[in-house]
């Protein structure tokens, strides 16, 4: 069973090349977080996660989310992790987490795709996107291959990729991750795409404008899939190229 949680469609489309490798049922775990189902799966197959890397680690959104869950059937676990650069050592806290489930860890494997937290970062360009995408396709059906065969997936760790993932990553949730850096413009033409989208239901229209709660994980959603292009992260995306999957012609 492939479960993916996705702001701008890198882990959606990942998952989605995944699953026609290895088959098995494919859930988005923004749904189920967004409706607040509860949360029971039993499969035949290994369980594989398929989510962004924030701040060097699974999100805190995906750990919650497993840690509420219920695994049943097959107690094999892959990670595969969508990110700018690296993942530092999400390896091994999600090995931790894995055990803290009673599940069989089988490693974790990170992809660079392109850029999307424009709160921080600039996207690439279309063009360079396309380039990126290409190469991670191959690296992406490479993994599904090895988690067909059931073989174990690693990334190598480096000692500055234990620092960004245990001293770093706390900090840069109590610092950066918060949803009052966001704010719409005169281009807004109240659509509601980024209440739709929103996978924590964080944004409502108020006199149909985009209002934002305290409940914000960063992923990017609403900023880089209104298509008006009329929300900026305070002055940090101003001029940015919006990224997202599907906007993307390969």
């Amino acid at each position: 069973m492939i479960l993916y949680f996705s702001g701008t469609g890198n882990s959606r489309h990942a998952a989605e090349l995944i699953h026609s490798v290895v088959g098995g049922e494919i859930v988005s775990i923004n749904d189920i977080v967004k409706n607040s189902k509860p949360c029971v799966f039993d499969s035949e197959l290994p369980y594989v996660i398929v989510c962004p890397t924030y701040a060097w680690r699974v999100p805190r959104i995906v750990e919650k989310f497993i840690d509420k869950t219920e695994f049943r059937g097959n107690k094999r676990i892959y990670f595969v992790l969508t990110c700018g650069d690296g993942a530092g050592n999400a390896w091994h806290y999600a090995k931790e987490l894995s055990h803290r489930k009673k599940l069989i860890f089988k490693g974790l494997k990170s992809i660079v795709m392109p850029e999307n937290y424009i709160a921080m970062f600039n996207s690439p360009s279309p063009d360079e996107a396309v380039d990126i995408l290409k190469k991670a396709d191959n690296e992406i059906l490479a993994v599904a291959e090895k988690i067909k065969a059931s073989s174990p997936i690693r990334d190598r760790v480096s000692l500055l990729g234990k620092i960004l993932s245990g001293a770093v990553n706390p900090v840069f949730y109590k610092l950066f991750v918060r949803a009052d850096g966001f704010r719409s413009t005169v281009k807004c033409v109240s659509c509601g795409k980024c209440a739709e989208v929103c996978p924590l239901n964080n944004i409502s229209l108020k006199n149909g404008k985009p209002v934002w709660g305290k409940s914000c994980t960063h992923c990017m959603a609403c900023i880089c899939l209104c298509p008006a292009q009329a929300i900026e992260y305070k002055n940090k995306s101003v001029g940015k190229y919006r990224y997202s999957y599907g906007a993307v012609k390969k």
